[in-house]
């Protein structure tokens, strides 16, 4: 049996600009390729005119009230756009929330290698989920439980600069913190 992983269809980089004939508007305000305005003239003088100057009419604002168009070439147009998209997008980083799970009885190698790797998710630009699980008996010492994630936050906040973005806090037999380079 297989499970079917569908992805979502990708959202085109760029929206879809009417251009020429496919403008529905009677009327458009038209630009020129400068950006000076021209008027507002009906839309077959307006693709006359950028058709005489070996461009295309492209509708830019099509909810202005006339809509307004630019003469362009579009190819040119649609490049520039992309590049922006595609800039913007190279820019952006979606912070995530990674998991660094502590126990009760965790020895000192095993809690640097978890500051460690809380080092490498913060300076990537994560924020970090600090749990610790109580099991069995463990419920009795929760002041101790408290006290090792609050060190762990301190030991990783020594050699980085962090803010506390969710305090120590108790959820059933789970405590939590969540941390984040300043």
């Amino acid at each position: 049996m297989r499970i079917s992983r569908k992805k979502r269809p990708e959202k085109p980089l760029l929206q879809h600009y009417r251009k020429n004939r496919e403008i529905a508007s009677p009327e458009v305000l038209v630009l020129d390729e400068d950006g000076s305005k021209l008027g507002i003239m009906p839309i077959e003088r307006a693709v006359a005119l950028a058709e005489e100057r070996e461009m295309d009419l492209v509708e830019i604002n099509p909810k202005g009230t006339p809509p307004v168009a630019r003469i362009i070439d579009y190819s040119e147009f649609k490049y520039q756009k992309e590049k922006e998209v595609r800039k913007q997008k190279a820019h952006a980083h979606v912070s995530e929330i990674k998991g660094v799970r502590l126990s009760m009885r965790i020895g000192d190698h095993d809690l640097e290698i978890k500051k460690e790797q809380s080092k490498k998710f913060l300076e990537r630009g994560d924020k970090v989920k600090v749990e610790l699980i109580l099991r069995g008996r463990e419920h009795g010492k929760v002041d101790i439980a408290f006290d090792i994630v609050r060190q762990f936050v301190t030991l990783v906040g020594s050699e980085l600069p962090v803010r506390v973005e969710q305090d120590v806090t108790r959820q059933g037999h789970k405590l939590t913190a969540i941390i984040a380079k300043k």
